[in-house]
């Protein structure tokens, strides 16, 4: 193989596609999991859902929490916007599926537990590793999650991007696709050099990883009856 060519190859490749490309096949898996299909396809109690909520309002928690303190970073400053934050959405669809009082049960999952401290450690320590989880959620929610939107709003009767789903709901961002693509952009021009952009895609593999794991423990948890 020529090293050099490939080397140059991808220097020339924008660093979101380098991003988007390694971490398919983690991505891929996370998606497939037996738990999300099984709640995707309606096979899975409102409980099921009302878990799964539960387990985001922890790793966003973690994620939003750093929000303030990283607004000024060199590297992670850009990729904070208002306009995604997701915390106060949870807290109301947690709220309408669990009650006013949802708080005194919430539990992490271990797994969830392990997630939102490698998030925290990120976001504490090294920033550019922060980012790595702030792309593999944000621009998740933007995409996938808006099949999830759909799916709950059939499955369990919740009100179009009301209660229940406004977690899904990014209401300041009126056109997705051109924030996405600016989002993009940012990750182009992220203030790093060639080392540190593989570690941060080999962070955002690992924060797939900790999805994966979460939902293989929601899997255990809502097995499907025979």
């Amino acid at each position: 193989m020529d090293t050099t060519a490939t080397a140059a190859t991808t220097a020339e490749t924008p660093f979101s596609t380098l991003i988007r490309v390694a971490s398919h096949e983690q991505h891929t898996e996370a998606e497939t999991s037996t738990f999300m299909s099984d709640l995707l396809g309606g096979k899975l109690p409102v409980d099921a859902y009302a878990r799964y909520t539960e387990q985001l309002w922890f790793v966003y928690r973690a994620l939003e929490e750093a929000a303030e303190s990283l607004a000024d970073d060199p590297v992670a400053g850009p990729f904070i916007q208002p306009e995604l934050m997701r915390t106060t959405e949870l807290e109301r669809d947690l709220a309408h599926l669990r009650g006013a009082h949802w708080r005194a049960g919430a539990e992490p999952l271990p797994a969830t537990a392990a997630y939102a401290e490698r998030v925290a450690e990120c976001a504490r320590d090294w920033p550019a590793g922060y980012v790595a989880h702030h792309y593999t959620r944000y621009l998740g929610d933007l995409s996938g999650g808006q099949i999830i939107r759909g799916q709950a709003e059939k499955t369990w009767g919740f009100a179009r991007k009301g209660d229940g789903v406004r977690f899904y709901v990014f209401e300041d961002i009126s056109n997705p696709a051109a924030f996405k693509r600016g989002y993009r952009e940012l990750l182009d021009r992220v203030n790093a050099d060639d080392l540190e952009k593989r570690r941060i895609i080999d962070e955002c593999k690992r924060a797939f990883d900790f999805n994966g794991a979460v939902f293989r423990e929601l899997g255990r948890e809502f097995p499907l009856t025979a």
